[in-house]
């Protein structure tokens, strides 16, 4: 897989906007925007989401291990199950701390979706505001379900984005994921993680950000196939 991509702590003590735009004056480096679109549906209760919550806390710890990344990358946190949740504003990666995540309810992927492209287009609005250079953004969705809500609209909305080149979308499904809906929704084809297997996938993520934190904006990055042989996905 070839592309070219790119939080603010969990707490009361962030306004609901993100970082203010001064804070920018304080980091001026180019910024690699990343969504992170997380099914806590129901049916992900259990060992798929002690899995996934495990390798959340890898992904931050070792995205604020990496110091150029920690400045570079910047993340937000958006959960669907019953409800959607912005559960981490966008801000640095270095303040990235999420909480353990709960299961609960239906699985409104296509509003979440949409949550997830307004909070990127607003997040590269802000960069464009402050001057900062951009690398291509990342909106890195996991689910093991089936939308219980329009997702055509979403759909419709990431093609004109990855068209555009305002950022890469990923669909990774997990377990009885409806990967023929996914491949709807996704320009790049979805890919299913293999035997819940979310460590792997988390590092494939961070090693992933931090390879485009260390190259010029605009630059095309090779990565890692994640569905390759030694790789955490297959492609169905």
């Amino acid at each position: 897989m070839t592309d070219d991509y790119a939080q603010v702590p969990f707490g009361d003590d962030v306004a609901p906007g993100g970082f203010d735009l001064i804070e920018f004056a304080d980091n001026p480096e180019p910024r690699c925007a990343c969504v992170l679109l997380l099914d806590v549906s129901g049916s992900m209760n259990g060992v798929s989401l002690i899995a996934l919550n495990a390798g959340l806390q890898q992904f931050a710890k070792d995205v604020r291990a990496d110091s150029l990344a920690a400045r570079r990358v910047d993340l937000a946190a958006v959960t669907f199950g019953d409800s959607v949740n912005v559960v981490a504003e966008f801000g640095s990666a270095q303040h990235f701390y999420p909480q353990p995540l709960t299961a609960k309810g239906s699985t409104p992927m296509g509003e979440a979706i949409n949550v997830s492209l307004d909070l990127m287009a607003n997040r590269q609005q802000q960069y464009r505001s402050a001057g900062i250079t951009p690398y291509r953004g990342v909106i890195f969705l996991v689910t093991d379900g089936k939308p219980t809500d329009s997702w055509e609209r979403a759909a419709r909305r990431i093609e004109e984005g990855e068209r555009r080149k305002s950022f890469s979308f990923f669909a990774v499904g997990v377990d009885d994921a409806d990967i023929d809906t996914l491949a709807k929704i996704s320009v790049s084809a979805p890919v299913m993680l293999r035997e819940t297997d979310f460590a792997a996938m988390f590092r494939w993520l961070s090693s992933s950000l931090s390879a485009v934190s260390r190259s010029s904006t605009g630059q095309t990055v090779n990565l890692t196939n994640p569905a390759g042989p030694a790789g955490w996905a297959s492609i169905v």
